[in-house]
């Protein structure tokens, strides 16, 4: 039977059904109704099939289980969903598997689209780095736009994991270390993928992750045990899921990690009291990559069969890639170990979602090659990458304005080993797209300047040494390159794939002797610019201490090269700031800004006699969390409360001045902070309670506004209770969590 013939015959059942119910005067059917009367139809096995997961024909993203025939397995309705096909053609073919089943249940189609599809974007933590709302959503909005024009239904993001740990190489994948921040970003980021609503071309749904506190993985290794206090939990960890939720996310994906000694896909205080019981939530969960499974290994229960009646008990919906349920759920509902109303409840969840996609009355909507072809190639796609790639940058320093370098430059010395690589700079988790020739896709920083500056100026070259190990015979050469030109631009960091799932680290400086050429770069004299390209907070002090100018630019997608060269060389003003704090040293980690006092507080950043400190290291991170810096100057002034008290669900207007000092337009993003004096548990000796970017004109000056109320006061006390208590707060608004440039106090009374 061909493709046309059977997408014929559904539609017409389709159209016969809907006629017939309508030529007998009733209401349409709601979504419900019709899951209702479909599920009257399936067998337990055909259930079960929709909770049953397995990877298609691109790469995995983890060990793939046996798991037989998949062809075979799609055709007999015994598959609900696949994971990793993209492409309308391969798409397709799985689709039609799907429509020679008995009840033509379509597919469900994931992948990982975490920060672009064909056109990649910065990674999340570099675009976090913006702190540009609209921006972080128009990037998902992109990537929404591309990949359901490849025939993709679903995306496994956002991840909103706090990540207070740079060791753990999923904080590239997230938000960073603040909740506040964490929680707006990841309702932009939903808001950006799913659109309008669910079921249009242009939309995909997002799958919020990873449920819950992977971000705290003891020693930041990934996979590793949880162990925090249920306040922990609800205060700092599970605010981003809800604000992700109350964003419309359609679905949620269960984490690798044991919290408290319970695998987070079988939590029924994580799935069924919280996400499904108190927040109300009525998509479906996911398991991670055959993180069911691997219960077993846990020592949580003693096979896969035991795995799967956990599992779905305690309410997670779909499996995988393990292939758990497909073995042994209808059995364990036979043997009355798992109810059939908890399968049920799974598969009505899983095929509301397929209704409102709209599958059932077209299975192939979302399968166009020629909406993909138009789609996959928009120029527009590509001017935001640049433009959000050049938002994400970070300058960390710029000693003796050394930035922005003049265009007029004769002779500029490009040395390094990140300067040349295109293909790289997509970084980890970017996307394989069918016939894409990724080698000539992303711009290298050297094209990107080339571009810039054109031909009269003349780009010197010299790699200088890898990006590992510990050859240093390129360093003359280096040397030589710099010492003839006018200024130089180094790049360094890591390679694309040393940050990423899997990709723990315990050490964080610059990998092999890049430092040490930047050591000899910067002895010549000339004005030298360092560029770092990571996935993750590095350690590299004596560059931060020696080098003139350094920018951080992350891995920042398809446009990075002349992105880059954009902020090199002035046409953007960098704004971003970091969202993560980053240390000294490793020794220092965990590390970050809101963090609680102690009885005896170091009274000074060197103090180390009787106090919480190290004894051979300052109590100061190298670069705070949300600081960055700009070609231009700000000045914070007029500090204005309109009143000093704020009673019961009142609220406090604050206004301040930001002028923009300097000669050239700029972006400042202000940030305000809010210290609870004295409460029932110790709180935070800051916390970010909203933050403005704001655009200004060379001495051109704007009011700020924000808005304190008791929302933004409340914390969980010793009894999960959220609610402020009446009592002195300190009101602090700056440029970083450690440039704090105007304060004030008030008083919240109930």
């Amino acid at each position: 039977m061909t493709t046309t013939t059977l997408k014929t015959r559904t539609i017409l059942s389709l159209l016969l059904a809907a006629c017939v119910h309508a030529a007998q005067g009733a209401e349409p059917l709601s979504i419900d109704q019709r899951v209702t009367q479909l599920m009257k139809r399936m067998t337990l096995e055909e259930k079960v099939g929709q909770l049953t997961q397995y990877s298609g024909d691109a790469d995995p993203t983890g060990p793939v289980a046996v798991k037989g025939s998949l062809r075979d397995g799609i055709s007999s309705g015994q598959i609900g969903s696949i994971f990793s096909a993209k492409g309308t053609r391969s798409i397709r073919q799985y689709q039609d598997l799907a429509l020679q089943s008995r009840l033509k249940i379509p597919l469900l189609f994931g992948l990982d689209v975490i920060h672009g599809y064909k056109t990649t974007f910065p990674i999340p933590l570099a675009e976090a780095a913006s702190w540009d709302l609209e921006a972080i959503e128009r990037s998902a909005r992109v990537a929404a736009i591309e990949a359901a024009a490849a025939g993709i239904h679903w995306t496994f993001a956002p991840m909103v994991d706090i990540g207070r740990d740079p060791r753990w190489g999923r904080v590239m994948e997230g938000a960073g270390e603040d909740t506040y921040l964490a929680s707006r970003i990841a309702a932009a980021r939903v808001k950006g993928f799913q659109g309008r609503q669910l079921g249009d071309t242009d939309a995909v749904m997002a799958c919020v992750k990873h449920f819950a506190a992977y971000g705290a993985a003891v020693g930041g290794r990934d996979y590793n045990s949880v162990d925090m206090s249920e306040r922990m939990l609800w205060e700092t960890y599970l605010p981003p899921f809800k604000a992700a939720l109350d964003a419309g996310a359609a679905t949620v994906m269960t984490s690798f990690n044991d919290l408290n000694g319970i695998p987070a896909s079988a939590s029924r205080y994580l799935l069924r009291d919280t996400l499904k019981g108190k927040w109300h939530f009525t998509g479906f969960v996911v398991s991670d990559w055959r993180s069911i499974e691997e219960m077993t290994a846990h020592g949580f229960v003693a096979n896969n069969k035991e795995a799967a009646q956990a599992a779905l008990s305690a309410g997670n919906d779909m499996d995988m890639e393990s292939g758990v349920y497909r073995e042994n759920l209808a059995q364990l509902v036979h043997e009355k170990k798992v109810a059939l109303a908890d399968v049920d409840d799974a598969v009505r969840r899983v095929l509301r979602k397929k209704f409102e996609l709209g599958l059932f009355d077209d299975p192939y909507k979302f399968i166009d090659p020629e909406r993909e072809r138009a789609m996959l190639n928009k120029p527009e796609h590509r001017q935001a990458a640049r433009e959000v790639a050049a938002k994400s940058i970070v300058l960390l320093k710029n000693d003796r304005a050394v930035l922005p370098l003049s265009k007029s430059i004769r002779k500029l010395a490009l040395i390094g080993p990140m300067i040349k690589l295109g293909v790289e700079n997509h970084g980890y988790w970017s996307v394989t797209v069918p016939e894409v020739d990724y080698a000539h896709q992303a711009v290298s920083a050297w094209d990107g300047i080339a571009a810039k500056l054109g031909k009269d100026a003349t780009l010197l070259y010299a790699k200088g040494s890898d990006i590992e190990g510990e050859d240093r015979s390129g360093f003359a050469e280096a040397v030589r390159v710099a010492s003839e030109a006018d200024a130089v631009v180094i790049g360094v960091g890591e390679r694309w794939d040393m940050s990423g799932e899997a990709r723990s680290r315990s050490k964080l400086d610059l990998p092999g002797v890049q430092e040490e050429l930047i050591k000899a770069i910067v002895a010549t004299g000339k004005p030298v610019v360092v560029m770092i390209n990571a996935g993750r907070p590095l350690v590299f002090d004596w560059t931060a201490d020696h080098a003139p100018a350094i920018l951080y630019n992350w891995w920042l997608g398809s446009e990075a090269g002349n992105a880059v060269a954009d902020v090199l060389f002035g046409d953007v003003n960098p704004s971003a700031k970091l969202p993560m704090t980053f240390p000294r040293s490793v020794g220092q980690i965990p590390i970050y800004y809101n963090h609680f006092n102690t009885g005896r507080p170091a009274p000074n950043p060197t103090a180390t006699e009787w106090v919480s400190a190290y004894t051979d290291l300052i109590n100061l991170p190298k670069f705070p969390f949300g600081f960055g810096l700009s070609y231009t100057t700000f000045r914070y002034a007029d500090l204005k409360l309109d009143r000093q008290t704020l009673r019961g669900d009142g609220k406090i207007k604050v206004s301040i001045q930001l002028t923009n000092t300097g000669k050239v337009a700029g972006e400042e993003v202000v940030q305000l902070y809010l210290r609870d004096r004295v409460a029932s548990v110790v709180r935070p000796v800051k916390e970010l309670k909203g933050f403005r970017k704001v655009a200004l004109a060379a001495g051109e000056t704007r009011t700020v506004d924000f808005t304190i109320d008791k929302e933004s006061l409340s914390f969980f006390n010793a009894a999960l209770q959220w609610n402020a208590e009446p009592g002195d707060f300190d009101l602090m608004i700056g440029a970083s969590s450690a440039d704090i440039r105007l304060q004030s106090r008030f008083v919240y009374a109930r």
